[in-house]
């Protein structure tokens, strides 16, 4: 395992109100495989990589509190943020079960709390639980579908629409407090998302303020009127990435 964990730092899956999570979900048919005392939890602070790309795979994430980002590395070894992910979501599933070593790396964006099960407890409760195996499977649809998505939208994208559908790609997904995004990145981890280049995305935000589409301050970006930022990209269907 990557990390180490804190002796103290111990959440029952049985109290957990965290209802978008795949274990969570399943507590009652998980019940009887002594499946939740094999569970290590681990804190992150922010910043933290806890999934190194190439690492041998141990085991699967799930964020019990917290944002963090997946990466891998592209062409000339320029980082290349795959997706973003909150609290219920899985972390180090691409290899599970059928690669040895992680393709991704995956790191903390806030202070982050994980639940970490290892992959031979899951591979048990796997073979045993084909309701919870179920489960998995149609996590595993859905991811698909969104990437494949993804790939073909941001291929028919100029760099001005990318910039956008990553800006509604990350209100969707986390929301917005006082006016502005929930979740506040650099201008380069929008770039590394939208397979852009720092500056470009810099350039784009500035236009995009002009326009009175966004608002910005420092590095925090607000979407004055969703509708009208869609309509930029209404013909690519951006829906299909939650």
């Amino acid at each position: 395992m990557p990390l180490k964990t804190k002796a103290n730092l111990h959440i029952s899956c049985e109290n957990c109100e965290n209802t978008s999570c795949l274990i969570n979900r399943n507590k009652a048919a998980l019940q009887d495989a002594n499946f939740f005392e094999n569970k290590n939890t681990i804190r992150c602070k922010k910043g933290q990589q806890f999934i190194i790309e190439g690492a041998p795979v141990n085991g699967l994430f799930f964020i019990l509190k917290g944002k963090v980002k997946v990466l891998r590395t592209g062409i000339n070894g320029r980082e290349q943020i795959v997706r973003f992910a909150k609290e219920g979501e899985i972390i180090g599933h691409r290899g599970f079960g059928t690669e040895e070593y992680y393709s991704i790396g995956a790191s903390a964006l806030e202070d982050t709390i994980l639940c970490y099960f290892s992959k031979d407890i899951l591979q048990k409760v796997l073979h045993e639980n084909p309701l919870f195996t179920y489960d998995l499977m149609l996590f595993y649809a859905e991811e698909l579908n969104a990437s494949e998505a993804k790939v073909k939208t941001l291929s028919q994208m100029t760099v001005r629409e990318r910039v956008i559908d990553t800006l509604l790609y990350i209100n969707r997904k986390f929301g917005n407090t006082n006016d502005f995004l929930k979740l506040t990145l650099s201008r380069k981890e929008y770039a590394d998302y939208a397979g852009t280049t720092e500056e470009q995305v810099i350039r784009m935000i500035s236009a995009l303020k002009k326009e009175n589409l966004i608002i910005a301050k420092g590095k925090k970006i607000g979407i004055p009127d969703i509708e009208l930022l869609k309509k930029e990209i209404s013909e690519h269907n951006f829906y299909l990435d939650t």
